[in-house]
């Protein structure tokens, strides 16, 4: 092997051991070797995409080059480190526009320990994207669970306290049934390992035997993953999470630290399982199904909102179930468009976060659409990069949400009968009903400013703010006009992955 298939190891190692330094440094130092680390794991995951598109198949990588059960073993394809360059990428651009407001929403002492989060998290993250082992693959998810808890409770408010226990209540429960399902599929496979788990549970379908605790297994982690990803209808946890916590958590565990599980709960499908033997059991069906219903109630919810903290929270919901319609659909073509939607929602959705704080910032702290007016022209940047990103939830051309929405509809269309009809029905239906919250919230900040409302002037802040910004407009685009090589990418990937 070459130095290049130790990367995504490195890149692993690097963020946990990052946590260590981080706990004894001075908050400032620790906020900057957060976003080195955050960069270095960005370079180290580009390299390894670099690599694995001259590959013809993936690779597995032992840490410590002993094999399971003394060892840990990840697998490495061209999928899995285009997952994990772009969601480092977001992490690092997150980091790079909002760790210069960190003094706003934590105090000094804690900063150290925000920054520790941080690390966990993106650790975690690469982790459930590179795992070959379902039972690290839940050891993370605690890890993951923790730090995201400490993310949003850093804020010391009531809603933020009341945010926080619903989705340490919410999560607790959802790693239990995770856990559940992996103890139960241990003890009837008795393969941790996705190659050989996989080979089991096929033997295991095709005698018969077992066929109820399968079923459960299938169920239990469904239920788990999709709870922790914020899938409808198990979102309760998710508006107030999202509208409460620090504008840089919400962008991390939006943009990112959701897409974590998706990916996990698409490798049990896809690796663990067989998407045959989902599709018999009809958890797909019940994901298809979920996914219509949020992308339309939850754009519904939306709209009723009056505020653009929940509005954007809301909006998430809604962007999820684009996934999980891809999933459900069973097919090559619904996971590639499922992935490409993953990455166009982690960049969009990191970057409105980040810039819905600073319109708010700029408007007196007020949240209310009302007190938005004029909120454009008070910070032009993050009224230019609030605008494009909300283009592409929408799904205007030369966005990545355009480009997801028109391979979904192209995935949908093989199926055939009601269900092509049903899905093009809801692509439009809900894509009318985006249309109508942000274009909404795009000209309420870009409306003249009451005369009798007067704001503060706004702080001078850093251009690195600006850049970064900027930086995630410009993915966004990309994601838009660029979109062949990546689905090309994802088309590659997808034959190594499965």
């Amino acid at each position: 092997m070459s130095l290049v298939h130790n990367f995504p190891f490195f890149s692993i190692l690097l963020c946990m051991v990052s946590g260590i330094f981080t706990s004894v440094l001075k908050p400032r130092t620790a906020k900057w070797l957060t976003l080195a680390v955050a960069g270095a794991s960005l370079v180290l995951n580009a390299f390894t995409l670099g690599l694995t598109l001259g590959l013809k198949d993936a690779y597995p990588f032992m840490m410590g080059h002993f094999p399971a059960p003394w060892g840990n073993e990840i697998r490495i394809g061209q999928l899995e480190a285009l997952m994990a360059t772009g969601l480092s990428a977001v992490v690092f651009i997150a980091l790079a526009a909002g760790l210069y407001h960190t003094p706003t929403f934590v105090a000094e002492k804690k900063q150290n320990l925000y920054c520790i989060m941080i690390d966990l998290a993106l650790a975690a993250t690469l982790v459930m994207i590179y795992t070959n082992d379902l039972f690290t693959a839940y050891v993370f998810i605690e890890i993951m669970t923790i730090a995201s808890c400490a993310l949003v409770v850093v804020r010391q408010n009531g809603h933020t306290l009341v945010a926080a226990t619903r989705y340490m209540v919410m999560n607790l429960l959802a790693s239990g049934l995770v856990l559940l399902g992996i103890s139960m599929l241990y003890g009837i496979t008795g393969h941790l390992l996705m190659e050989p788990l996989h080979q089991a549970v096929l033997r295991i379908h095709e005698s018969g035997r077992y066929a109820g605790p399968l079923t459960v297994v299938i169920a239990l982690i469904t239920a788990g993953l999709g709870i922790k990803s914020a899938m409808f209808p198990f979102h309760a946890w998710a508006p107030d999470t999202y509208a409460y916590a620090p504008p840089m958590s919400s962008a991390i565990l939006s943009g990112v630290v959701s897409k974590a599980y998706l990916f996990l709960l698409i490798k049990f499908f896809w690796r663990v399982v067989g998407i045959d033997i989902v599709i018999q059991q009809q958890i797909s069906q019940f994901l298809f199904f979920a996914g219509i219903a949020g992308m339309v109630l939850a754009s519904v919810m939306a709209i009723s909102q009056r505020e653009i903290r929940r509005m954007v929270a809301l909006s998430s919901v809604a962007q999820i179930s684009y996934v999980y319609i891809g999933i459900g659909m069973g097919t090559e073509a619904g996971l590639a468009a499922a992935l490409f939607q993953m990455l166009a929602h982690s960049a969009a959705k990191s970057l409105l976060f980040l810039s819905t704080w600073e319109l708010v910032s700029v408007s007196g702290d007020h949240k209310r659409f009302r007190y938005l007016h004029g909120a454009g022209y008070r910070n032009v940047p993050a009224g230019i990069v609030f605008t494009v990103s909300a283009m592409s939830m929408v799904g205007i051309p030369f966005t990545g949400g355009f480009i997801a929405k028109i391979q979904l509809a192209a995935a949908g269309m093989p199926l055939g009968g009601w269900t092509t009809a049903l899905v093009l029905i809801a692509l439009a239906l809900s894509t009318l009903l985006n249309a109508v919250y942000f274009l909404h919230t795009v000209v309420s900040i870009y409306r003249r400013r009451p005369e009798n409302i007067e704001y503060a002037l706004p702080e001078k802040q850093p251009r690195r703010i600006a850049a970064a910004l900027f930086l995630s407009m410009m993915l966004t685009l990309y994601l838009g006009v660029g979109s062949g090589p990546i689905m090309r990418v994802i088309e590659a990937g997808l034959k190594m992955f499965t």
